[in-house]
C-alpha cells in the first residue's frame, strides 16, 4: 500500500512514464530516424527519451517491489529468510536496462566471452549512484547508451580464466558528455565493487587540481550513497577516500614522477592525457605498476588536444589504427568521438556524431552558441573544433580562418588561362621535403579575381614513410593529382625544371620568385631556359606586405585557388610572427605542419602587384591582420 511518504516517488514514476510514452508514440507515429537540410540521416531525440525514461520506471519499479527480483526480496525479507545482509551487495543486484540492446565490443577475442552477470553487475552499481552537478544533481545515475556499452565491454568480456580481457580503456570525447562523472563511478567501482583486496585506485592528470576534478565528483557520490558512506572514510585535504571492507583506497596523484615507483595499481583514472607535458608520468603508472594484479584497469579519458608530439597523440593513434584494422592489441579497448578533418564541422548533424550525450547532458542551444562566437571570431575556431568536436589542431591558432579561405574554392578551366601572364613563387625547402610551385594570375579586369595554380612535389621512395610518420594524405593527393612524385628519396631538381620548362609553354611566366636558400643551381638552369628568376628575401621586409595583401584578397573573396586540398592543409597551418612594427611573416618554426605552398602564394602575388599587372592594388600600410 502507498503511503503519503511514497507520493514523491510515484509521482516521479508517473512523470516518467508520460514521458516515455509520450516519446514512443512519436517514434510508432514518425520513425526514429530524420534527414537533416544537408541530407544525414539522424536518430531522433525521442528514441534517447525512451530510453532514458524507461530505465527511470524500471529503477522506481525496483523500490516498489513491481519486477520478480525486487518481490522475492521483499517476500524474503518478510518470511525472516532473507540471507544476504550486505547492503551494497543487495543494490548490484538491482534491475539493468532493458532499454539497451548490449552488441559487445568488434575487439572481443574469438575465445574471450560476454559475462553477462559481471556487466550487470557494474551497471548496477553505476546506477545506484547520482549525478553530482546541474539539473541532475541528486537524480540517479543512469548511464546513456554509449556510456553503458563500455561499461559493459570493460567489464563483461572476460578471457577463458574469467579475467577482464581489456586492461587499458582509451576514451576521447568533447567536453560536457558527462566523462568525468563515467570515471568517478568507474574509480568508485573498481574500490569498491571489483572484488580486488586491498584495492588501489589511483587519480592522475596534468596536474593535482585537474585530478581532483574526478576525485570530488566521486567524494560527492559516496556521500549521496549511505551503503557507500558506512564502509567510507573520506581524507578530503589529502584527496583520499578509503574502503574500510577490503583495506583499499582511491588516491590522488601530484604530477611528480619521483614518487610514484613502487605502487600496485589495481586501477588508474588517467584524466585529460591531452594536457601532459611529457609521458613520464603515464609511464610511471602503467608500465610494470599493475604487474601484481591480475586485472588492473587504467582508465585513459580525454578531450583531444593539439600537441602531435606528446603522449596523447600517441595513444589517439593507436586508437585509430586499432579501430581500421591497422594494429591488434588485444587488452587496449579505444573510443574515439569526434570529427574527421575532412568532415564538414559546420554542419549540426556531424555535432550529434561528435556528442553521443548532445540532448542530455549537454543542449543543442550552446553548442550553436559557441559555434556563432567561433565564426564570428576566429581565435576560437580552434577552441570550438577541439572541445565540442574533438578535432586534433594546431596548438597556435590559424592565421587564415577556414570560413574565409573557402570563399576561393570556386572551379578553375585550365584552358582559359593558356597564354595568359602570370608570376610564380617557388620554395625549395629541403632536398627531402615539399616543394612547391604557385602560379598567380592576375584579374585582367574589374569583374575578374586572382587566381591560384599550386604545384607541389615529393621523393617517391619517401612517400609511405612521411603517410606514417606525418599522418597526412600524401598517397592519397598523389593519387588525386594533386601532388606528383619524383624518383629517389630526395626530390630530384632535374625533373621539376623540365616540368617548368613545359609550364613556360602553356602560360606567359612573367617571374618567379624564388627563397635564396639551396637554389643557386636550379636558379642557374632556369635562368638558361629563359625564366626570368627574382629573388625573395624572407624576412619582415619582403614578406609583411603581400602577406597582408593576400589575407585582403581572401577576405573580399577576391581570390580563387579551386579547393586544392593541400594548398588548404598548409593554409591551415600557418602561423604568423609579428614584430613590434606591425609586420608580420610566416614563420616555418612555429608552424607545426608544411607551408610551402602559402609561401610561394606570398612570392607569386608580390611579384604580380610589384610588375603592376594585378588590379591595381597597392601596399598601403594597415594594420595587423593576423589571427
Amino acid at each position: 500500500m502507498l503511503t503519503h511518504l511514497d507520493m514523491m516517488a510515484f509521482a516521479g514514476y508517473c512523470q516518467a512514464y508520460a514521458r516515455w510514452k509520450g516519446a514512443e508514440e512519436f517514434i510508432t507515429q514518425h520513425g526514429d530516424m530524420v534527414r537533416t537540410p544537408n541530407g544525414y540521416l539522424q536518430q531522433v531525440p525521442q528514441v534517447s527519451i525512451a530510453q532514458t525514461n524507461l530505465k527511470i520506471m524500471l529503477k522506481f519499479c525496483e523500490q516498489f517491489g513491481l519486477t520478480p527480483s525486487a518481490r522475492s526480496r521483499m517476500i524474503g525479507e518478510k518470511n525472516g529468510a532473507e540471507t544476504e545482509t550486505d547492503e551494497m551487495e543487495l543494490l548490484l543486484r538491482g534491475v539493468t536496462s532493458l532499454a539497451f540492446v548490449y552488441k559487445p565490443s568488434a575487439f572481443m577475442l574469438p575465445d574471450s566471452r560476454y559475462d553477462e552477470e559481471k556487466a550487470d553487475r557494474a551497471v548496477a552499481f553505476i546506477e545506484h549512484l547520482c549525478h553530482t552537478k546541474g539539473k541532475w544533481a541528486g537524480k540517479p545515475f543512469l548511464l546513456l547508451p554509449w556510456q553503458e556499452q563500455i561499461v559493459r565491454d570493460l567489464f563483461g568480456i572476460v578471457k577463458k580464466n574469467g579475467k577482464r580481457q581489456f586492461l587499458t580503456a582509451y576514451i576521447e570525447i568533447p567536453k560536457k558528455n558527462g566523462k568525468s562523472e563515467l570515471a568517478a563511478a568507474i574509480a568508485l567501482y573498481l574500490l569498491y565493487a571489483d572484488n580486488e583486496p586491498s584495492a588501489e585506485v589511483y587519480g592522475a592528470a596534468c596536474d593535482r587540481n585537474q585530478a581532483s576534478i574526478v576525485f570530488d565528483v566521486a567524494r560527492q557520490m559516496v556521500e549521496m550513497s549511505p551503503a557507500l558512506m558506512r564502509r567510507s572514510k573520506i581524507r578530503s585535504a589529502g584527496k583520499r577516500i578509503i574502503n574500510y571492507r577490503n583495506a583499499g583506497f582511491y588516491q590522488v596523484l601530484s604530477a611528480e614522477t619521483g614518487t610514484k615507483h613502487g605502487l600496485n595499481v589495481s586501477g588508474l583514472v588517467f584524466d585529460e592525457i591531452h594536457a601532459q607535458p611529457n609521458r613520464k608520468l603515464y609511464d610511471v603508472l602503467t608500465k610494470g605498476s599493475g604487474d601484481a594484479r591480475e586485472q588492473p584497469l587504467f582508465f585513459i579519458i580525454t578531450t583531444a588536444g593539439n600537441d602531435k608530439n606528446s603522449i596523447c597523440y600517441e595513444l589517439h593513434t593507436k586508437a585509430l589504427d586499432l579501430m581500421a584494422g591497422r594494429k591488434k592489441d588485444a587488452t587496449f579497448y579505444p573510443v574515439v568521438y569526434g570529427l574527421k578533418p575532412e568532415e564538414d564541422w559546420t554542419d549540426e548533424a556531424n555535432w550529434y556524431k561528435a556528442n553521443p550525450s548532445l540532448g542530455h547532458t549537454i543542449q543543442i542551444d550552446r553548442v550553436r552558441e559557441a559555434y556563432r562566437t567561433a565564426v564570428e571570431n576566429p581565435a576560437e575556431e580552434n577552441v570550438f573544433k577541439q572541445l565540442r568536436l574533438n578535432i586534433w589542431t594546431s596548438a597556435s591558432i590559424r592565421w587564415i580562418p577556414e570560413q574565409v579561405y573557402d570563399k576561393g574554392n570556386l572551379p578553375i578551366d585550365r584552358d582559359s588561362l593558356r597564354g595568359r601572364m602570370c608570376c610564380g613563387g617557388l620554395d625549395l625547402s629541403s632536398t627531402s621535403d615539399i616543394t612547391a610551385l604557385v602560379l598567380a594570375f592576375p584579374p585582367r579586369s574589374e569583374d575578374e579575381k586572382y587566381i591560384l595554380l599550386p604545384f607541389f612535389w615529393l621523393p617517391e621512395d619517401t612517400l609511405e614513410v612521411r603517410c606514417r610518420r606525418d599522418h597526412v594524405l600524401y598517397d592519397v593527393w598523389k593519387k588525386q593529382g594533386f601532388i606528383q612524385t619524383t624518383e629517389g628519396n630526395v626530390i630530384h631538381y632535374g625533373f621539376i625544371e623540365k616540368f617548368i620548362e613545359k609550364l613556360g609553354e602553356t602560360y606567359h611566366i612573367r617571374e618567379i620568385a624564388y627563397d635564396r636558400w639551396n637554389a643557386t643551381q636550379m636558379v642557374q638552369n632556369l635562368e638558361d631556359m629563359g625564366f626570368t628568376m627574382v629573388p625573395f628575401g624572407q624576412g619582415f621586409k619582403d614578406m609583411s606586405p603581400p602577406s597582408k595583401e593576400l589575407f585582403k584578397l581572401l577576405m573580399e573573396g577576391n581570390i580563387v585557388h579551386g579547393g586544392n586540398p593541400v594548398l588548404k592543409w598548409m593554409a591551415g597551418n600557418v602561423v604568423m610572427r609579428q614584430d613590434p612594427a606591425g609586420n608580420i611573416k610566416p614563420d616555418k618554426e612555429k608552424s607545426v605542419e608544411k607551408i610551402d605552398g602559402i609561401v610561394a602564394s606570398i612570392m607569386a602575388l608580390d611579384r604580380c602587384i610589384r610588375n603592376g599587372i594585378g588590379s591595381g592594388s597597392v601596399y598601403d600600410e594597415r594594420g595587423v591582420i593576423a589571427f
